[in-house]
């Protein structure tokens, strides 16, 4: 069953746990969701505008075009979800546990993410314009098609990383640790003609 345009403003949830729960077009607007557990859920276009997420923990859940508009998701963590279309604007991240899913589309402008692991996620498409990036393990994480216009990548680890020539050119790359694949990439989306 699925709840629809429920309003869940201001309520207190701490530490409750949620398994295969259905929420669409709910608002959490500046709810305290401190130590929620959630396995399975899904929440569909939900508003999550100044809720505290703090040492929540999500599992196998999708949280699919919602809005995280200063929210707090210090000391969170995230395994295999979704988080697909979603909008996070000035949250408060750090520390922030994110394994295995699916930010596609989602987006991160000016996101503060410093030495976050961000290893193996998928970023297809994503907006990270202005993101610090800086000491982040992007190992094996798939950013074809992001927005990485002034995104700060120096001491990141990109290597196995995927990353078109746009963001190759756009995205502050310096200091950035890279694969010889990366390397020949870069030179050759900044105009360097390569020859064996």
């Amino acid at each position: 069953m699925t709840e629809r345009g429920e309003d869940y403003r201001d309520a207190i949830l701490t530490g409750q746990q949620w398994t295969q729960r259905h929420f669409e077009k709910c608002t959490f607007v500046e709810a305290d969701l401190r130590g929620l557990v959630t396995n399975g859920c899904t929440f569909d276009h939900c508003d999550f505008t100044r809720a505290d997420l703090g040492e929540s923990r999500h599992t196998s859940s999708a949280f699919r075009s919602c809005t995280f508009n200063r929210a707090t998701l210090t000391d969170s963590a995230f395994t295999a979800c979704s988080l697909l279309g979603s909008t996070f604007l000035d949250c408060r991240f750090r520390p922030w546990t994110i394994s295995d899913c699916d930010l596609t589309l989602a987006s991160l402008t000016e996101a503060s993410l410093r030495k976050t692991t961000l290893a193996g996620l998928r970023l297809r498409e994503a907006n990270l314009m202005g993101a610090d990036l800086r000491d982040t393990d992007l190992r094996d994480s798939d950013l074809t098609g992001a927005r990485l216009a002034n995104t700060q990548f120096a001491g990141a680890d990109l290597r196995g990383a995927r990353i078109d020539a746009t963001g190759l050119v756009h995205g502050k790359l310096a200091g950035a640790r890279v694969d010889l694949d990366l390397a020949v990439a870069f030179a050759a989306a900044h105009g360097l003609h390569i020859e064996g």
